[in-house]
């Protein structure tokens, strides 16, 4: 078979020689009991760059001694990218959410041979990382971290414009739109610093949990803002959440809260909070995700005031990497030896919504304007 492997670039100036840690703490299982990846054997070392071109998820070794053909690409945006071209005849693409290779009903139409599609670095394998970028960026701008930080690598010493947007966490309410794997480890993650936890999400968390982390449940998302210091987006983009926070929700959210979205850009109305935050309706916004991605050079959210953002880098640490690089060749080894495939890791199958898409997304696409991808210029 061919596989059709769409990942982001290497570093500028070549793959590291070295890196920080020479090991990773070793891990058994998710926050919610779930066991991590297991694939019966793996080709890398955990800790090292895998999501690149060059790192290969690992699977060169793996599927060239099963006899399959692998092609790995950054080109991925338009009709004459080196992805729009290759997949024509590919049986397996990959991507990545940080570095989409967009499935457009256009695309999945002239392929000849495609039998599954996987993305690479979502659900449970990115949700530990996930969620401690969520606790960071929480942190990060209540504290007003980046400006401190500016001033500091300015040569600056003036304290008063370090702290004139500066506060404390501890006190605040903070909520999250949904509570799934990555947004219930941010709850628990939240817990200690004496916070008041609010949660919406279509399926209500068990009792018991709740009262673990004394939660309050609210009906709908308008409930949950009203009422919320900082408010944290982790859902899945599909039609029921494209452009959920329009001007009209964020219009909801008490002044001068902060909006954390790791989730999918197109949850967020760019032109909407862009304009929050130049009214002070909103106090800041940080995230890591985009639409489309990458983001063109203009897009409005990177000169817009008091914002956070970075790169979709929150599900691709090193660690996370490993995670979803064995998470990766375990589904590979179920798909090529006709094995069931976790649940958990099940978006579409024959057609219909199943695992964990059946459970969270609503049917339909959300990815129309993907193609002002191609604006980007490197």
């Amino acid at each position: 078979m061919k596989i059709l492997c769409v990942l982001y670039d290497d570093p500028k100036d070549g793959m590291p020689k070295n890196y920080p840690l020479s090991e990773l703490p070793e891990l058994k299982k998710y926050p919610d009991g779930m066991t991590l990846p297991t694939p019966k054997a793996i080709d890398f070392t955990p800790g090292e760059l895998l999501g690149c071109v060059s790192g290969e998820l690992g699977l060169r070794k793996f599927l060239e001694e099963r006899g399959h053909t692998l092609v790995v690409t950054s080109d991925k945006d338009g009709a004459n990218s080196v992805a729009a071209k290759e997949i024509v005849d590919a049986d397996v693409v990959i991507s990545q959410p940080f570095w989409p290779f967009y499935l457009t009903r256009e695309l999945i139409e002239k392929t000849k041979n495609l039998k599954i599609a996987i993305t690479a670095g979502i659900g449970s394998c990115n949700s530990i990382s996930v969620s401690e970028h969520i606790v960071m960026m929480i942190l990060s701008m209540v504290r007003d971290y980046h400006s401190q930080h500016a001033i500091a690598k300015s040569g600056g010493w003036n304290i008063a414009e370090a702290v004139q947007r500066s506060y404390d966490v501890e006190g605040m309410h903070i909520g999250t739109v949904a509570a799934g794997r990555i947004g219930l480890s941010a709850l628990r993650k939240l817990k200690p610093f004496e916070t008041h936890l609010h949660y919406f999400d279509r399926h209500r968390l068990p009792e018991s949990i709740e009262k673990e982390l004394d939660l309050t449940f609210h009906e709908s998302v308008e409930s949950m803002v009203a009422v919320c210091d900082v408010v944290t987006i982790n859902c899945p983009l599909h039609p029921e959440t494209e452009n959920m926070f329009d001007k009209e929700l964020i219009s909801k959210m008490k002044r001068g809260a902060y909006l954390i979205n790791t989730a999918r850009g197109k949850i967020c109305n760019r032109e909407a909070v862009a304009d929050a935050l130049k009214s002070g309706q909103l106090s800041g916004y940080a995230g890591d995700v985009w639409f489309p991605q990458p983001a063109p050079n203009d897009h409005v959210w990177r000169t817009m005031p008091n914002h956070g953002m970075t790169p979709h880098t929150s599900g691709t640490s090193l660690s996370a990497q490993a995670r979803y690089a064995a998470g990766t060749r375990e589904i590979l080894e179920c798909f090529f030896d006709d094995m069931p495939i976790r649940s958990q890791y099940l978006i579409v199958q024959n057609g219909e919504l199943a695992g964990a898409g059946a459970h969270s997304y609503s049917k339909g696409t959300a990815t129309g304007g993907s193609e002002e991808a191609q604006r980007y210029t490197k």
